[in-house]
């Protein structure tokens, strides 16, 4: 898959994990080097966030999802930006973690490392939706990143994730 940002093109280093497919659990850090677990079937439905840089708009962009994201009760719903290393700054949003992927195993598992300049060896512009099962019920890669997440498409897939789910799978 080929990303696009300015005139300059990278591309995806592996192919991303299709919609459907079982998550990977993975090992994480936060800013004190604590390891965190994420992905695989954890009874909560994930979501992982991931970008390559950090700036004003896609801060903008985080805040929506912030204000959206339901916390507590039934329906509780995780939220991690994931970043390849330390040079990023947590933007410290009160339901979104922030977590480093230190060893490039989130990268290399969910297919999101870019490839070529001027983000080689970061991740791509992505959403991920990991369903109560272990599932990947969403994804959102964005083509050039400067693009925005489509928000709306977003809120209605947490909700049916919520909803969704019997503890039996979705097809049940």
């Amino acid at each position: 898959m080929q990303i696009k940002f300015k005139n300059q093109t990278m591309k995806l280093e592996d192919l991303p994990l299709d919609v459907g497919y079982a998550s990977q659990r993975v090992t994480l850090q936060d800013e004190e080097n604590t390891p965190h677990v994420i992905g695989g079937q954890n009874g909560q439905t994930q979501l992982f966030i991931t970008t390559p840089f950090i700036d004003e708009p896609f801060l903008e962009e985080l805040r929506q999802i912030n204000e959206f994201l339901p916390q507590g009760g039934d329906f509780i719903v995780t939220a991690t930006l994931i970043v390849a290393n330390a040079s990023h700054t947590n933007p410290h949003l009160e339901k979104i973690d922030f977590l480093i992927d230190a060893e490039g195993e989130f990268g290399d598992f969910y297919g999101v490392k870019l490839l070529g300049e001027p983000y080689d060896f970061e991740l791509t512009k992505a959403l991920i939706l990991i369903s109560k099962d272990g599932a990947i019920f969403y994804d959102e890669f964005v083509k050039d990143l400067n693009d925005t997440f489509r928000v709306d498409t977003l809120m209605r897939k947490v909700a049916a994730a919520q909803i969704c789910y019997t503890g039996q799978g979705c097809h049940e």
